[in-house]
């Protein structure tokens, strides 16, 4: 059994204009917007040269389809983004900071698909495991509106599929990108049969999300799990709330798959992010994942690409989690490793245990 991998080139054609990072104004002098290929298609381009495609089986995407947007968007939001990337110009996926393109509607349901066919590869038994490599992400994108340079919430929207069309019913989503999976704990926060389980930078993105105190609504309640980690935290913060948080609280959950949003912008190099992961830190927590998976629910675990902006970094990230999926050894060397994996903040600091501590507490673990 091999890893499943999804790429499409036209993700690079995600078109999201120029700003200043992700601003315009007056006196901001236009640059790249920071959400642009470059950090996806070099991730593309390093699994290529580094000769582990062809240790992957390549998953044809099967574009999104309406039925599978609105099984979790409102028709309003999935209409609004029709009408916007019908106009030669394109429009904003809803908060004001999140452009696209002419047709980006269509970009948005191909990066959906992505998602859902690297889950039904795994589910249906055709791949052990898989990395989708989408763009855009979703992990912000809310039932009724997008955020955050996300369109449509791709994770959300591959469980509803994967619930409706393939006897799915309990799923686990871990969430490692540096700002709090808003939208999919939205999308899911009154379900009890979802564990979304959030680690990010404690206030970064969205302001005053993803608090200790948020754990769903409803027959929800207890089923959603953060932890807003302090800036500045390293691996030993992130392996902390890995082996005293998520690791107990999916065991106990007990799923039929785990997913991952990964988002690499949780490393030492992003510049949206002030936390110091590394890609051995990636390796180290998909090692865990994929171990717990193989005990609890016969190994299957998708994970699926969010955020990440340093274009030289994000590969060395990317090709050390799909090197841990696949079990292949590239021999490629992250040489920026050397330089932060002994940094004094990378080991846990009691603050930072601390915040996991009141997690644990929080959650009955």
């Amino acid at each position: 059994m091999t890893t499943g991998w999804v790429w499409h080139e036209r993700f690079g054609w995600h078109d999201t204009g120029t700003a200043a990072g992700f601003l315009k104004g007056e006196f901001i002098q236009p640059l790249q917007h920071v959400e642009s290929p470059e950090s996806k298609a070099r991730f593309a381009s390093l699994v290529e040269v580094s000769g582990i495609a062809k240790a992957l089986k390549r998953i044809e995407i099967t574009k999104a389809s309406d039925e599978d947007i609105l099984r979790i968007h409102t028709s309003e939001h999935l209409d609004r983004m029709k009408a916007l990337s019908a106009d030669i110009r394109g429009g904003d996926m809803g908060d004001g900071v999140s452009p696209f393109g002419f047709a980006g509607v269509d970009l948005a349901c191909l990066a959906a698909g992505g998602t859902i066919s690297a889950l039904r590869a795994v589910v249906q038994g055709e791949v052990a495991n898989a990395y989708a490599l989408v763009r855009p992400p979703g992990h912000h994108a809310r039932p009724e509106k997008g955020m955050g340079f996300c369109m449509f919430a791709n994770v959300a929207v591959a469980i509803a599929h994967a619930r409706a069309k393939l006897g799915i019913e309990r799923v686990a989503v871990v969430d490692w990108d540096v700002h709090h999976g808003n939208g999919t704990e939205a999308c899911f926060e009154a379900d009890p049969d979802i564990l979304t389980i959030s680690l990010h930078q404690d206030g970064n993105f969205p302001p005053d999300t993803g608090k200790v105190a948020d754990r769903g609504v409803g027959a929800g309640k207890g089923a959603a799990i953060n932890i807003p980690l302090p800036a500045g935290s390293g691996e030993g913060a992130y392996l902390d709330a890995f082996d005293r948080v998520v690791l107990p609280a999916i065991t106990r959950f007990k799923p039929d798959v785990i997913l991952v949003a990964s988002g690499f912008d949780s490393s030492n190099a992003d510049p949206l992010g002030r936390m110091m992961l590394v890609s051995g830190s990636y390796r180290l927590m998909t090692r865990r994942l994929m171990d717990l998976a193989a005990s609890i629910c016969g190994g299957r675990l998708v994970i699926s690409h969010e955020g990440g902006y340093s274009p030289f970094y994000v590969p060395f990230c990317g090709l050390a989690v799909v090197e841990t999926l696949s079990g292949v050894e590239t021999g490629v060397e992250d040489p920026y490793q050397t330089f932060w994996r002994d940094l004094p903040g990378q080991t846990l600091q009691p603050h930072q245990r601390a915040l996991v501590d009141a997690v644990v507490q929080a959650c009955g673990l």
